[in-house]
């Protein structure tokens, strides 16, 4: 299985839009937000957000060749830390057909070694799945050494390392 990380170019613009919609909507979210479907259909559409974002980097997240998630790279912009230069996984999605293979690790393990540095990682509060793997990727590519991050009446966690070591 190849696994690779794919910029998203501005063509490409309407298929990112898509996996941003069924992400957050379709898939993972409704859990958390109890939101209804908008009467346009689109629950979530920041595709112009993130493709015009001077510190955004998105990424398709292929496997032979097949678009299977993205993942959206943030430099400067995190919820805990207060440095320009950190980076952070803004969104990171893969689809169903494609999880439980091995294919989120390789492709999360890609980007932390795109961009050497500090790293946040968020995710919700009360997904456990979210938490499971991020603590085991992360606990794995850092050999443990991460710390988590919590703000009171926040429903976010950020986990926390250094990457420049390990590269």
């Amino acid at each position: 299985m190849d696994i690779r990380l794919d910029p998203i170019t501005p063509d490409r613009k309407c298929a990112f839009a898509q996996l941003i919609n069924l992400y957050n909507f379709n898939y993972d979210f409704t859990n958390y937000l109890n939101d209804d479907i908008p009467e346009e259909g689109f629950f979530y559409g920041d595709a112009d957000y993130y493709m015009s974002h001077e510190k955004a980097q998105n990424f398709f997240i292929r496997v032979d060749g097949k678009i299977a998630g993205y993942a959206v790279i943030m430099t400067g912009d995190c919820h805990y830390l207060d440095d320009a230069t950190a980076h952070s996984i803004d969104e990171f999605f893969v689809t169903r057909k494609y999880r439980r293979m091995g294919v989120g690790t390789a492709a999360a393990l890609q980007v932390f070694r795109m961009f050497p540095g500090t790293w946040e990682v968020c995710h919700l509060d009360d997904s456990e799945r979210a938490q499971a793997f991020w603590k085991a990727v992360i606990g794995a590519y850092t050999n443990g050494s991460y710390r988590i991050c919590t703000k009171e009446d926040d429903d976010l966690v950020g986990i926390i390392f250094e990457n420049s070591s390990l590269l």
